[in-house]
């Protein structure tokens, strides 16, 4: 039986198991609240890591429940609230990188680095 809480977890599961989805839905997300996120880089070196052929499976399937959790509209605290909006998607992502964090390297960084510093529109071409 599912709980309100854990039902918002089981749908980033689901969606975590296609990775194109979560792909193309955070990239729309992203665009949409990155200038109020100050997570924004760290979730971007999240992405970038989580999509790189070289990161371990399980890895990669740590970071992309998060990342999907972010991509989800309907959450514990929706995204649209003021200022505790993206709370429960920043504990969520931090806790993966926590748990991932000697995966995520420089290069994901500096990637996401760069991606904030040109702009978003050309990181998803």
């Amino acid at each position: 039986m599912t709980s309100d809480h854990t039902a918002h977890f089981e749908r980033a599961e689901k969606l975590a198991k296609d990775p194109e989805r979560v792909r193309r839905n955070f990239w729309i997300k992203l665009k949409r609240v990155a200038v109020k996120l100050p997570f924004a880089e760290d979730l971007l070196a999240a992405y970038y890591c989580a999509f790189d052929r070289e990161t371990p499976r399980h890895v990669q399937a740590a970071l992309l429940g998060a990342i999907a959790y972010f991509v989800l509209p309907f959450d514990f605290l929706p995204d649209m609230l003021p200022v505790l909006g993206f709370t429960d998607d920043a504990a969520v992502l931090a806790t993966a990188i926590r748990m991932v964090s000697s995966h995520i390297t420089p290069a994901h960084r500096k990637a996401a680095h760069a991606a904030m510093t040109w702009g978003l529109e050309e990181a998803d071409a």
